[in-house]
């Protein structure tokens, strides 16, 4: 994904007025991969002025956590106390053999990855007593940036609860699953002493047009591109929202009725030959609805 696409993604975004950008982290994905969102929003971050700048999934367990560490604190710093860090463990069976990763190790590596990371932030001693070295410069929000969890599945809603902070749906779930996710998140919570998190946080693919044809077409694409993921056992069903306004806003209604929903993360479809002007249209015109949403 080229950084400058990216770059002008975000500043219509922010002219826009939506509170935040994100970005993802894929690995050997071909053109769309985006292995290293921080520098991508480091870019990003210098050419905007107030939005918000999150991660939907740092990949924790392939990365040495005082270098994480490291870009995270400077991110911050960089964007003047804008990031949310959205981390991940990663489920794709290529990308972890490729950083060698056990994937029964994943969820172990990343609770150590973020306690170091953690220890770090705070100005405590990393290494040995002897060198007695201390990280700088230390993330610009105290005592770090908010940290959410992007989890698909039991054990990693468990993980979610476990921490306390919140949970970040997956873009690939239907309104069905993410109701029972919810709910085993909240027992989780319970189970743990946690208090629920403010934020309720849905990421979907939408997209809106008073073109039919091109809706239709849209929602055929995506159907056929969920159809070929597997993951597990897990069944994936529709989890996109792409209509005219009144559709849109409907749909999103629903998730707000049905989960309490109030943080809602938007990706363009990913389609080829889907014009920009079309993507930035649909930005434009969800943006304009959203006053109906609240």
């Amino acid at each position: 994904m080229e950084a400058d696409t990216l770059c002008r993604q975000a500043e219509l975004a922010e002219q826009c007025g939506y509170e935040s950008f994100w970005l993802p982290e894929s690995h050997f994905a071909g053109t769309p991969s985006i292995p290293e969102p921080m520098l991508l929003l480091a870019a990003i971050a210098a050419r905007t002025t107030s939005i918000k700048l999150g991660t939907t999934s740092y990949l924790l367990p392939i990365r040495n956590p005082l270098q994480a560490a490291e870009q995270v604190a400077v991110l911050d710093q960089l964007s003047g106390g804008r990031l949310i860090l959205g981390l991940g463990r990663g489920f794709r069976g290529d990308m972890l053999d490729a950083f060698k990763v056990d994937p029964r190790e994943k969820r172990q590596l990343f609770e150590q990855t973020l306690d170091a990371m953690k220890r770090a932030w705070s100005g405590d001693i990393v290494g040995s007593e002897e060198h007695a070295a201390v990280m700088s410069p230390l993330p610009l929000q105290q005592p770090h940036p908010p940290i959410w969890l992007a989890a698909f599945g039991p054990k990693a809603l468990q993980q979610a609860a476990k921490l306390g902070v919140p949970y970040l749906a997956s873009p690939m779930e239907s309104l069905n699953q993410l109701e029972k996710n919810y709910r085993l998140y909240y027992d989780a919570l319970d189970e743990h002493g946690k208090p629920r998190p403010q934020e309720v946080a849905v990421m979907r693919t939408v997209f809106i047009s008073d073109d039919s044809q091109l809706c239709g077409k849209i929602h055929q694409k995506l159907s056929q591109m969920t159809s070929a993921i597997k993951v597990g056992n897990m069944e994936l069903a529709k989890s996109w929202i792409v209509g005219n306004g009144t559709q849109v806003v409907n749909e999103i209604r629903e998730y707000q009725q049905r989960l309490g929903m109030n943080y809602l993360i938007v990706a363009r479809p990913r389609i080829k030959g889907l014009k920009p002007e079309a993507c930035e249209q649909s930005m434009r015109q969800l943006a304009a609805l959203t006053a109906e949403l609240k």
